[in-house]
């Protein structure tokens, strides 16, 4: 655990600072499987929806 005492001999507890970095920008492969993964879902919610309203037109 990361404590720290204070010179009021006060204990606090921080969380621990981590390194800040920037990110940095994906390869063309990792955009094209985003790109499909994005697609993959689109067809997948798309199916979702369809089938609720398929199955709640047959009631």
């Amino acid at each position: 655990m990361y404590t720290t005492v204070n010179e009021d001999g006060i204990l606090n507890n921080y969380a621990p600072q981590v390194a800040v970095y920037t990110a940095e920008y994906p390869a063309v492969w990792e955009q094209r499987r985003y790109a499909l993964q994005g697609a993959f879902a689109t067809v997948f919610v798309g199916l979702m929806i369809v089938i609720a309203f398929s199955v709640s037109s047959l009631g």
